[in-house]
């Protein structure tokens, strides 16, 4: 059986009809969703990843705010910035684009956004409310590779999950989620032994460790599940795709798989804040 192709790009252009639909629906009611970006310092990769973030804003008709900082703001300007927004009761989603520069506590500043606002999944209390399985906004890379697996129909029940990869917006609330769809999950680090034998029993596979084919296919099991959450200048991701058809039930193309997923998750999760503050 040819294995199935978790197309991101696919699905999430599915979902941006649906979201423009429901964004023209708030628009006739009197609510405009809004997100706004905050965008501190001019790091290149930074400026372009809030430039796709506003276009998309922009492609489903929803309203963008770019408030843009200098590289010598500091921390508590910084808390100043996010509390106005918290307050400006026609923000609905607040995405502090990471990273930060150094003097900035990025902690307590991605803490200070309020947990209706966090439409991006990067507070302490979003993150806990998600692992008990409260409502909140997810992490958008791991929401968005949720969204796959549910769009595709695959049962991760029980099935032996392993997270490679430990960050905070990434590696530790993909592997929450994975648990609270009931797989049994391992999570591997820099400093994990053995991870060879660990992947190679894995039913399931998430690659976001950010080092470019770290996981090789060869240690790839049958008919495993292989989600690629890495992209990298070389094209690739990290994990080794060549020949994945032939390996995995299911897998992710790098690119045209997870990323989509991220930009379009944060968009909708944009527009159920405004929907939440339009019945609230």
């Amino acid at each position: 059986m040819a294995a199935i192709i978790l197309d991101g790009k696919e699905l999430s252009a599915i979902s941006e009809d649906s979201i423009k639909n429901r964004v023209d629906d708030l628009v006739k009611k009197g609510t405009e969703p809004t997100l706004a970006t905050i965008l501190v310092g001019n790091d290149p990769a930074s400026e372009t990843y809030v430039k796709m973030k506003r276009n998309t804003c922009t492609r489903v008709g929803m309203k963008s705010i770019a408030v843009e900082l200098p590289e010598s703001t500091s921390t508590n300007e910084l808390l100043n910035t996010i509390q106005k927004l918290n307050d400006d009761k026609n923000v609905h989603g607040i995405l502090l684009q990471h990273p930060v520069p150094s003097q900035i506590d990025e902690r307590l500043c991605f803490d200070a956004i309020d947990i209706k606002k966090d439409v991006d999944g990067v507070t302490c209390l979003g993150f806990g409310n998600m692992s008990m399985g409260i409502d909140a906004y997810g992490s958008c890379t791991p929401a968005g590779i949720i969204r796959l697996i549910e769009h595709y129909k695959l049962d991760v029940k029980g099935l032996n999950a392993v997270v490679v990869g430990r960050s905070p917006i990434l590696g530790k609330p993909m592997a929450m989620m994975l648990l609270n769809l009931h797989a049994t999950v391992t999570i591997c680090h820099s400093r994990t032994q053995n991870i060879e034998a660990i992947i190679k029993n894995a039913d399931l596979i998430v690659g976001a460790v950010g080092i470019p084919k770290f996981i090789k296919s060869d240690w790839i099991k049958k008919d495993a599940i292989v989600i690629d959450a890495g992209y990298h200048p070389e094209k690739c991701g990290d994990i080794d795709l060549d020949g994945i058809e032939d390996i995995a039930s299911a897998y992710t193309p790098v690119p045209g798989g997870v990323g989509p997923m991220t930009i379009n998750t944060l968009i909708l999760q944009t527009l159920q804040s405004a929907e939440k503050n339009k019945l609230s």
